[in-house]
């Protein structure tokens, strides 16, 4: 009996040992860092975390790392961002594009309801006359527009350049609308709301970054 209880004694005194090893070398290992699939200084899955917005005063190197993410910017179309970006300390391309978009819709919607103060506020002089007149041929000949702009389907940048003082950005825009065209009467004459036809417009937009007004105008129209 003696015998056994020094064997059982010896047998929980190793297993004892090797419980003390395994949570010691446990422990000491809970003290370091241990990688994982997410690295806080690497983002998701090893991706480099996004950087924050760079500050105005970052000036043309801000500019130039959200021009490099524009999607198919030209070698050309990157140089003319970055200049404006150097003169305009507070240009940034992707807010211009979302501007320019919503720019797009509410000029087409004044010019087809009419809207001369609308237009004179998004325009520039020249522009502004174009549509004034076909608004008031329009009028004259006793029709009215009962267009729809269903959808933007793509926007892109397809040229910037500085003109002295004045930023200038042309966008071409594709998009779909349901044009109709009725008579006094309200009598559809031309198009339908039924059918959504393709449109391709290029368009110009200028500012003086002197200028305290952030606004810019449109000031040149083309078709695709």
């Amino acid at each position: 009996m003696t015998v056994e209880i020094v064997i059982l004694a010896m047998i929980a005194a190793f297993l004892g040992l090797r419980l003390y090893s395994v949570l010691g070398r446990r422990a000491e290992h809970e003290e370091e860092p241990i990688a994982g699939r997410i690295d806080p200084r690497r983002g998701a899955a090893g991706a480099p975390r996004v950087a924050a917005p760079a500050k105005a005063d970052d000036n043309a190197a801000g500019a130039a790392a959200n021009i490099r993410q524009l999607p198919a910017a030209s070698p050309a179309v990157e140089r003319g961002l970055r200049d404006i970006g150097t003169a305009d300390r507070r240009f940034d391309a992707f807010t211009f594009l979302d501007g320019a978009r919503s720019a797009y819709r509410m000029i087409l919607e004044a010019f087809w309801k009419g809207d001369k103060d609308e237009l004179r506020a998004l325009c520039d002089r020249d522009v502004y006359e174009g549509f004034a007149s076909a608004i008031d041929a329009r009028l004259e000949a006793g029709e009215t527009l009962d267009n729809r702009l269903i959808r933007i389907e793509d926007s892109a940048i397809s040229a910037a350049h500085m003109d002295g003082n004045v930023a200038r950005i042309t966008v071409r825009f594709r998009s779909d609308i349901a044009a109709v065209t009725r008579d006094a009467e309200g009598t559809v004459i031309a198009g339908s709301l039924d059918d959504a036809i393709e449109a391709v417009d290029v368009w110009t937009f200028s500012r003086d970054v002197t200028s305290a007004d952030p606004d810019w105008l449109l000031d040149e129209t083309d078709e695709g």
